[in-house]
């Protein structure tokens, strides 16, 4: 997206929510914050903010409290990426020197930040920190003022049959929002338009959301301002919108970047073929193993003579595939070590399989021997004495 011309006033100034727990991430989310969980070898929150600085963004507040200190020290000041970053923790140290998580909700958040700094002085953009988008957020803004809207969500058509895993809305034909369903079944839903979780305000919101507080966006702020009558509007786009919210949205998302969407999250590493994209300290012999692509070896990974690895795939930073490994359609997770792939389409970590369809299977085994590890772990201490192929 090429860099948009900012309209005149203050520069827009941008929130993204990255507090959450990622409950349904897990068990993605248990060794890292979901905006942090990389897919197609970077992390979602590394791609928002270049989506941002691209937009014409220059100041961007993230609020963290999941593992805070992960998300903080990776992204720093937002130099790298052509932002000013600051930060809003939620949460507190306890007595042990433990951090303890304690998120405000979406619209708290929010007000913990305006109450520490009036950083939000003109008009500005809240975003989800799960999930890749390529709508014109400049003309999002240029809609919500020429309605002189007080806030405005983003939404998007989906097919009935789908509605339920959202958040729908239901608005006038002048676009003021009148009512919301949440996760309606589709006999029910008076709407295929959903909340996709991209929002404007002026700062006038913080009249309605309580100082101190936890509160929700979409389950409280919005209900409450339409029930105010005050002017919440829709803008219906067209635009493309991986929701990275589940496990299961992960495995989808990554099939559907590597083939459609090369250009919403280009893939990490250099394209020595076509397809074929390899980090640095990568240890394969692609004379010895059958890659079809689209497939990502991530740096540091190791791939032994035999292995075979069919696309849409990716190898994480650090894992290790062993010679008897038939991997297709499948996600390799950061470290893990892989001894057999039994299967398809599906996400292995270092301690669980996760099936494409959301299933997850703790300690994953066939005949009683494990079929992955930590790869930083000794033999000794994961049992890695088997009949297995050990020499990757």
């Amino acid at each position: 997206m090429k860099r948009a011309s900012l309209m005149s006033g203050p520069a827009l100034k941008a929130m993204i929510l990255a507090a959450g727990r990622g409950t349904r991430a897990r068990p993605l989310s248990l060794t890292a914050p979901k905006p942090m969980i990389p897919i197609l070898g970077r992390p979602v929150l590394e791609r928002l903010l270049e989506y941002l600085a691209a937009a014409g963004f220059a100041d961007v507040v993230i609020n963290t409290s999941y593992r805070a200190p992960e998300i903080e020290d990776a992204i720093r000041d937002g130099s790298p990426y052509g932002l000013s970053v600051g930060y809003s923790f939620e949460g507190h140290i306890d007595s042990q020197g433990r951090v303890i998580d304690v998120p405000l909700g979406s619209a708290g958040g929010m007000r913990r930040v305006q109450d520490h700094s009036g950083f939000f002085d003109s008009t500005f953009v809240v975003l989800c920190g799960d999930a890749l988008i390529d709508v014109d957020l400049q003309d999002v803004v240029a809609e919500h003022r020429r309605r002189g809207a007080l806030a405005t969500l983003v939404a998007k058509r989906v097919p009935m049959d789908e509605v339920s895993s959202y958040g729908v809305v239901v608005a006038e034909s002048s676009g003021k929002v009148v009512s919301f369903q949440e996760k309606p079944q589709p006999e029910d839903a008076k709407s295929n338009l959903v909340n996709t979780g991209i929002y404007v305000f002026e700062p006038r919101i913080f009249d309605f959301i309580p100082k101190d507080s936890t509160y929700d966006i979409g389950s409280q702020l919005f209900p409450d301002l339409v029930e105010a009558g005050e002017s919440l509007f829709v803008s219906e786009r067209e635009f493309r919108w991986v929701d990275l919210g589940s496990a299961k949205d992960y495995w989808s998302a990554t099939q559907f970047l590597l083939t459609e969407g090369r250009d919403l999250a280009r893939p990490a590493g250099r394209e020595v073929r076509p397809g074929l994209f390899v980090g640095a300290n990568v240890s394969v012999d692609l004379s010895k193993v059958r890659i079809t692509g689209p497939v990502i070896l991530g740096s540091s990974c190791r791939v032994a003579d035999g292995a075979t690895i069919v696309g849409p795939s990716v190898i994480g930073q650090g894992a290790v595939l062993a010679a008897d490994v038939n991997l297709v359609r499948s996600i390799v997770c950061d470290r893990t070590r892989l001894w057999l792939a039994p299967i398809e389409d599906a996400i292995y970590t270092p301690s669980h399989l996760i099936m494409s369809s959301g299933a997850v299977i703790p300690s994953p085994s066939l005949s009683g021997v494990p079929l992955v590890g930590d790869r930083r772990a000794s033999p000794h201490q994961t049992g890695q004495v088997r009949a297995f192929p050990a020499s990757a």
